[in-house]
């Protein structure tokens, strides 16, 4: 049967607050680089979303004035008459 001495657990439990602490450290370096990444990214998107929707609007526009300097004028087309309804007490 096996026991364990106590200068291994000790080594041990050391070992396991080092890299707990190396994490600690590491992850406080390099969070704000990751957050600041994340949201330079999402920046560019939105950016080029604004764009994209600027130019399309741009392009409507563009096409709605083409479209209402047409020389013909449109009929308008009746689809039934307009009934006026009265009250009876």
């Amino acid at each position: 049967m096996q026991y364990a001495d106590l200068g291994g657990v000790l080594r041990t439990i050391f070992t396991i607050v080092c890299i707990y602490y190396l994490l600690k450290f590491i992850g406080k370096l390099l969070f704000p680089i990751m957050v600041k990444t994340v949201v330079d990214k999402a920046q560019e998107n939105f950016q080029q979303q604004q764009q994209n929707y600027q130019r399309n609007q741009n392009n409507q526009t563009d096409f709605v004035n083409t479209n209402a300097k047409s020389d013909k004028p449109r009929e308008k087309k009746k689809v039934g008459e307009y009934i006026d309804y009265e009250e009876i007490d």
